[in-house]
């Protein structure tokens, strides 16, 4: 049996590469998506899936359970092969310029590659306390992934960013008390988000830090804060902390796979069609950097249809690229 060579593998299945993924069946690239997450969607569906998301034009507050929702809905119009729960450990350019993927499942051949692995694989930073590890995930968690489980409860969320004060404005309207704990009177968030904030009833505890917490027999949580640049303390009883002082993230495994990969500041660098330092590589959203790059979900999916275009021109310059999906048929 002849083996099947893909136009284009596209490594990853957050909202940048399902876009692609899109685009490539539009085209009607034969295209395969590897996934690492038994699910698609990315960061969003996974860490966020009840946030609110702000900058995809046209879709005012969209959740990222719902981006990711529609997204496969846009999939499913022009599909093509997706693979998932699948990590590629390798890609190696062969000497007839085409590419193997590797999993621990099998490989794929490909004509070209597009990268679409955001920051990498991403983990919360932890809260650095005593007395956290013997908190349950009923007490203590970093994620929202059912925001109606707050309901009438009193949380308490750590950090000053804007998916802090996130977290805290989507449950001040169903809980029954929500606080946050900022160690600055001033806050890293947008200004916007800061105005709705300050305009909210979140109760804003600042400038604190955390000292201490202790679980209690009957499930609530005791916190202990200690005022900055002050031996003040002030100790709170809540139903749940949400942590939220960012995320770590790495793409790690690209330095094992068997490309050279030109880069900046573990970013890697593309140009205006979004082509890597490597002839036939691609690649698209939070993990890439250019001139003028802004790590936005909306810069991704003005990256993808760019990539694919590009790729699909390289692979058949005869070929004519309809740029509209406007009038489609369907």
């Amino acid at each position: 049996m002849e083996e099947k060579i893909y136009d284009v593998v596209i490594v990853g299945g957050g909202p940048a590469g399902m876009f692609a993924a899109f685009y490539c069946g539009l085209h009607e690239l034969k295209a395969q998506l590897i996934e690492a997450l038994p699910t698609l969607g990315g960061q969003p569906a996974a860490l966020y899936p009840e946030k609110k998301i702000w900058d995809v034009a046209g879709k005012a507050g969209v959740t990222g359970r719902q981006l990711a929702e529609g997204l496969q809905s846009q999939m499913a119009v022009a599909p093509i092969d997706t693979v998932l729960g699948q990590t590629v450990t390798n890609v190696q350019k062969e000497a007839d310029g085409t590419f193997i993927v590797t999993t621990a499942t099998g490989t794929s051949r490909a004509k070209a590659i597009l990268i679409a692995l955001g920051k990498g694989a991403f983990t919360p930073r932890p809260l650095a306390l005593e007395g956290v590890d013997n908190l349950s995930k009923e007490q203590l968690d970093y994620f929202v992934t059912k925001k109606d489980e707050y309901a009438d409860k009193e949380v308490v969320v750590l950090g000053g960013g804007d998916s802090a004060i996130d977290m805290a404005l989507m449950l001040e309207p169903i809980a029954k008390q929500v606080s946050l704990v900022h160690r600055r009177d001033q806050f890293r968030a947008l200004p916007k988000t800061v105005s709705d904030l300050k305009a909210s009833k979140v109760q804003l505890l600042t400038p604190y830090l955390p000292k201490a917490i202790n679980g209690q027999a009957n499930g609530k949580v005791e916190i202990t804060l200690k005022k900055m640049k002050s031996e003040a303390e002030l100790t709170i009883t809540t139903d749940k902390v949400l942590v939220n002082y960012g995320f770590t993230s790495n793409n790690a495994a690209l330095q094992d796979w068997d490309l050279d990969l030109a880069s900046d500041h573990n970013l890697i660098t593309v140009d205006s069609t979004m082509q890597t330092s490597v002839e036939g590589v691609y690649a698209i959203g939070d993990g890439v950097t250019y001139p003028g790059k802004v790590a936005l979900i909306a810069n991704g999916f003005g990256e993808a249809p760019v990539a694919v275009t590009s790729l699909a021109k390289a692979l058949y310059p005869k070929k004519r690229m309809a740029m509209h999906s406007s009038s489609m048929k369907l």
